[in-house]
């Protein structure tokens, strides 16, 4: 594990550090007025990420070192129009031995084996057989099925983490299982379905190597677009799968972003759409809430204050339990 993390940066100020990092990006720029170049980086680890500058003797560091490959970095932390960044003195390659993959990339605090035994608990319930069919055809997939069982469900907003797609559908699956009998017009299995396979496409959407990032594909086409190719290749392997019910299943999946201004090629039209498309935009805030109060205790706030202005909310916020406590 190493000892220094970017969000420890404020207490490293003007020190000089040596520590391992994760190269985001990198690109030699000209210097203004003239005087040669130098080295423009972005570096990660798994509590963020800050800009680097390397003024002199880059060379080497710039043939061997590339765009998601890991590094050992020396450096002098400082603050620059506001935000913290780290001026190199020295940069290489680092080798896989002296790599712990953990430190850089952010993962689910919940066990995903554990998560991953629950999610096919839910499906070996299922009563259709056609729909079960489907959802294994994924799920035990040997390219999809492991990518799915790690991928994040985003690069930056809500489950932006490994195992954050798995945490985050079976999150859905257990509010499906919950407000499923209370409306008789919502076929449960279907309601799964859609839970299951709607955001699939995010494994060859998002990449997860080393930093979470688009793929050409993903930035082309997008994951909704992805998963109806997936869904169609999946089930003309399953020559009795019902059209009808096909399309209800695509109809689920292209409408679950609920709105066309939030990207939905549909709206949704079927009880198990509406539904669907409710329960993921509530699962997604309430991560997001998450994320901003722990920013703000990070930020020196204090539990029963309000927020600054969340963008991914469109609001600032406060936690009604923290403040009922600070009472």
């Amino acid at each position: 594990m190493k000892d220094f993390y970017i969000a420890d940066a404020a207490k490293h100020e003007n020190a000089h550090i040596t520590s391992y990092f994760a190269l985001a990006s990198i690109s030699a720029r000209d210097k203004k007025g003239g005087g040669g170049q130098y080295l423009a980086l972005t570096l990660a680890d798994k509590t963020g990420s800050f800009e680097a500058r390397m003024w002199e003797d880059f060379a080497d560091a710039l043939n061997t070192c590339s765009s998601g490959c890991y590094v050992k970095v020396q450096g002098r932390i400082d603050k620059y129009q506001g935000r913290y960044q780290i001026t190199l003195s020295k940069m290489r390659s680092a080798a896989e031995s002296e790599i712990d993959t953990a430190d850089f990339q952010p993962t689910t605090q919940y066990d995903i084996a554990a998560l991953s035994t629950e999610l096919d608990t839910f499906v070996a319930s299922f009563t259709n057989h056609h729909l079960q069919a489907l959802v294994r055809s994924f799920l035990d997939d040997p390219d999809l099925g492991p990518a799915f069982r790690t991928a994040p469900a985003a690069k930056m907003l809500h489950h932006a983490w490994i195992g954050g797609l798995l945490e985050h559908v079976v999150f859905l699956l257990r509010l499906a299982e919950r407000i499923a009998p209370q409306y008789p017009e919502v076929d449960r299995d279907l309601l799964m379905t859609g839970a299951i396979l709607h955001d699939f496409g995010k494994v060859r959407e998002l990449a997860w190597k080393t930093s979470f990032s688009y793929t050409a594909e993903g930035q082309l086409l997008g994951h909704i677009t992805i998963v109806i190719g997936m869904l169609r290749d999946k089930i003309r392997l399953l020559p009795e799968f019902p059209d009808r019910l096909r399309i209800l299943v695509e109809h689920l999946i292209l409408s679950h972003h609920g709105r066309f201004e939030f990207g939905s090629p549909k709206l949704p039209m079927t009880p198990e759409a509406i539904v669907f498309s409710a329960i993921d935009d509530l699962e997604a805030k309430m991560q997001n809430i998450r994320a901003e109060f722990q920013k703000a205790l990070e930020g020196g706030k204090a539990p029963d204050e309000v927020t600054d202005f969340s963008r991914s909310m469109e609001r600032a916020l406060l936690n009604s339990k923290a403040y009922l406590a600070g009472e």
